[in-house]
């Protein structure tokens, strides 16, 4: 019981800082370009977990892992953080936030159609049914409640959102034959990233110093959603003696979120997308439960 207990406070810390991200994305967008952002936050998430590498004693470990599986931790790398973040950053450019988040928390349903292809898994009715419902939800939060119109607020960044979670979803899908330490393999993929970022930064932005303001967002980015708050949800998942408990938390991060939205960047908080939000939540809940049992 006392680690469960445990596991709830880590993952509890995790789903907050989660839950601010959207927000930060936005803010952080006001100063800086979709690839400034990716840019600079990748800069301070690679020094966090560096940090706790040499904490951990793992520089080693890193180097063996870098060596022994150098193709796969480059195609990780250019996934995520640089392919990924930067698509996900022009999708929160061009939306609100409030849809931005919401179309991207759809990856896990994207996760399991993907599966199909790339792992050879069965997909079910139930699936199928859950990605229904799900993307019934985008389409009410992408079309403001009025999904039978197809009248999107912004097509390219409904498409940038969705490409996302076909990233993200890769990303996942190429992890599931990795056999490392997820802090050694996550800092690997950011370190052998973050060349490819500066080299991509260089040939399509022109050079200026960026606004402080922009920094301090970014910074704030890379510490907590591409950083240290992976951290927290691994412990928590480490200390869990229910991990399904757990993993039920991150459905409230959302809607924490929304309260962020609109309490800090000033959004109105639209009917549609809290119902849009609710349905995508139902659909997942649906894939999940049947994946438990």
């Amino acid at each position: 019981m006392k680690t469960q207990n445990q596991a709830y406070k880590y993952a509890l810390i995790a789903i907050f800082f989660w839950s601010t991200v959207a927000t930060a994305f936005k803010v952080s967008l006001q100063y800086l370009t979709p690839i400034e952002l990716v840019l600079y936050a990748s800069i301070f998430s690679t020094l966090i977990l560096y940090i706790v590498i040499v904490y951990q004693k793992k520089i080693n470990d890193v180097k063996i892992h870098i060596l022994n599986n150098y193709k796969k931790v480059f195609i990780l790398g250019l996934i995520n953080p640089f392919l990924y973040y930067l698509v996900l950053f022009k999708a929160y450019d061009l939306l609100p936030a409030q849809e931005a988040q919401a179309i991207n928390y759809t990856w896990a349903l994207m996760l399991a159609f993907l599966s199909v292809i790339f792992l050879k898994q069965k997909l079910t009715l139930k699936d199928i049914f859950a990605g229904v419902i799900c993307y019934f939800g985008v389409l009410i939060i992408s079309t403001k409640g009025e999904p039978f119109s197809l009248n999107f607020s912004n097509t390219d960044g409904v498409f940038f959102a969705l490409l996302s979670t076909v990233l993200w979803s890769m990303y996942w899908i190429i992890n599931t034959k990795q056999k490392s330490d997820p802090i050694v393999g996550l800092f690997s993929n950011f370190l052998i990233s973050l060349p490819l970022i500066i080299v991509y930064f260089v040939l399509t932005q022109p050079l200026v110093i960026p606004d402080i303001k922009g920094i301090l967002a970014a910074s704030y980015v890379g510490f907590f959603e591409m950083g240290i708050t992976f951290l927290f949800w691994l412990k928590a998942m480490q200390s869990a003696n229910s991990t399904a408990k757990i993993a039920n938390l991150i459905f409230i991060s959302p809607f924490i979120s929304l309260i962020f939205i609109h309490f800090i960047i000033g959004e109105e908080i639209y009917l549609s997308t809290i119902l849009g939000l609710s349905i995508i939540i139902l659909g997942l809940i649906l894939q999940q439960f049947k994946s438990s049992k």
